[in-house]
Order: structure tokens, then sequence, then C-alpha cells
């Protein structure tokens, strides 16, 4: 996509604001397309100020043009107009977070540790002439103890494992956001048997840390289907209605599991929620937040749990 253009009066602090942004590692071409259809609003409106008006009319203008679309890009209108409050103009508006109360996430599939017992089992017994025979325990096994999303197990380059270190390297994910996570020892040996399969078949030069048998990287939809498969093969039963199982349910799982963990041992959700925030990658809180009320086990503590969220959490470092 073409370097956006901006025209409104506007237009030099747009500009600084996405110099700013990709100098914070945040290259995706999405922030430029939206903050490029406010400034033609502006322009064709004759707005001049950053004000309420101007910012929540663009906003219902959008949402009309796509209709039922997730509300992700307004978090661009809004952080162009905290940067505004911050560095010259104080009365800038900053869009409120009520305008997300249309979204309704989906409830996940709650994965139980029966199902997880038995998922491992069967994938440890997978008969399949691709790697998937020696990598599904250690694809689903590094998913489900480092809640990792799909694509971020899938894009792993060898030199982003450091099984002698015990950290992984997570880079450039959602939002160009990258971390460093440690890794468990028994995650370590699953890792180490499937990486010394790898080498022996692929030798040290295989083009991700995980791959398919050609070898290439492992695509979105072969994950689908090898979880599938091993998801039948344990016998495992399926809703005929309502959410049915999928990979990134082991993402979920690893979310619910520590806040129900920290609940069961006495210690404040509260406070441990901004580092699970950090582990997980999540750009902010309210991310976090939603697994609280998918743990069936909390519900009627969600209320006193979040009340006054808005107080003050221990810095989260940096690394």
């Amino acid at each position: 996509m073409s370097k956006p253009v901006f025209t409104s009066v506007f237009a030099e602090d747009l500009k600084r604001y996405l110099v700013f942004k990709q100098d914070m590692g945040c290259y995706g071409t999405a922030r430029g397309w939206y903050l490029s259809s406010f400034d033609a609003y502006c322009m064709k409106h004759g707005i001049v100020f950053f004000d309420r008006q101007a910012v929540e009319d663009w906003v219902v203008f959008r949402k009309s043009s796509q209709p039922g679309s997730q509300p992700s890009w307004m978090s661009y209108i809004r952080d162009f107009g905290r940067r505004m409050r911050t560095h010259n103009n104080p009365d800038a508006y900053v869009l409120t977070e009520s305008w997300r109360s249309g979204f309704v996430r989906s409830q996940p599939y709650l994965l139980s540790r029966e199902e997880i017992s038995r998922f491992f089992q069967a994938a440890a017994e997978l008969k399949t002439k691709s790697p998937w025979q020696w990598q599904s325990v250690a694809f689903f096994g590094l998913m489900h103890s480092c809640g990792l999303r799909t694509c971020e197990t899938r894009r792993l380059r060898l030199q982003d494992v450091d099984l002698r270190k015990g950290e992984i390297d997570v880079l450039w994910s959602k939002g160009n956001r990258s971390r460093r996570l440690p890794i468990t020892d028994e995650i370590i040996e699953v890792l180490t048997k499937y990486d010394q399969m790898s080498r022996k078949e692929f030798g040290r030069q295989r083009p991700r840390f995980f791959i398919s048998s050609t070898p290439t990287p492992v695509t979105p939809a072969t994950v689908g289907v090898m979880f599938n498969r091993i998801w039948d093969h344990a016998g495992l039963p399926r809703a005929v209605d309502g959410q049915q199982p999928y990979p990134y349910s082991f993402r979920h799982h690893f979310a619910y599991a520590n806040i129900e963990r920290w609940m069961a041992e006495g210690t404040d959700v509260n406070a441990m929620l901004p580092y699970l925030a950090r582990y997980m990658g999540h750009a902010s809180l309210d991310s976090t937040y939603y697994y609280i009320h998918t743990s069936p086990d909390f519900m009627d503590g969600y209320a006193a749990l979040t009340h006054d969220s808005q107080g003050v959490f221990p810095e989260v470092g940096f690394q």
C-alpha cells in the first residue's frame, strides 16, 4: 500500500503520529488507511477542530460504511487523540471506550482437564507420514503451556527458540509487539525431542521451527485440520450446537486457568493481570479482563474483582 497522503488541517500532526508509531515498531497499513479516511472526511466537511463532534461524527460515518465490523479501528483515532492532547492540543478529544459497547465477543470453548489429557495422549499416538507425527505434541503443547496464538507458534524461527536458556522470542506479533517468554522444563524436553527429530529429517536449515513435510512453513489451515484429527482420534465429543473446540482454545485455557489458580490461592488477581497481559501480548488490560468472565468458577465474583479497576497497578517491566 502507498504511503498515506494527508491534506486536512491535521495533516502534519497525522504524519508525525504515524512516524512515531513506526518508531515504536508499528508498521501495519490499517492505521494509515483509517486515518487517511478521517483526514479526507475533515477536508470534505471543513472540520478544523479535533473536538467531540468531529471525531464521533466520523466514527458514525465509518460504522455505517462497515456494518458489523469489529471496532478495533477505533483505537487508531483514540490513540491519535491522546497524542494530540499530550503534545500540542490539551483540548483534543479522546474517543471514549463506550463506543465499543456494541461489540460482543463470542464465548470461547473452555477446555476441561480431561479433554486436554486425552487430546495430548491422542497426539502422541498420531499416525501420519508428515512431521506432525512427532511435532503435534510439541506444537500444541507450546500453545497450551505458554498461551501462544496459533500464528505466533507457526511463525517461530529456529533462532527464536533457545532450549538451552529455556526461552522463546515471539517477534512482531499482533500490533507488532514482541516479547520473550520462559518455558518450563517439561516443555523444553518436549521441544528438544521434536527438534532432534526434525533436524535428523530435514537438517539445520528448515524455514521455521515447525514445518510441513515439504518442508515449508505450517499453514493456518493445516493447524486446524490436525487439531480436529487429533480431537476426533481421542474420541472427544463435539457439541451439536454452540462453540466448537479449535486450536485457539489452548490460549483461552492458559488465561482462565491462571486466573482461577490465583483465585484459589487467594492471590490478588487485579495485581497479577498486568503481568498476564504482558505475557500474552495483549495491547491493554481490556483483552485480559475478558478472560475473567469466561471462567465459570467465579462469575459471581466478577463485579467485586473488576470494581475500581482503574486503580494503580504494579509496573510491568520491558526487557
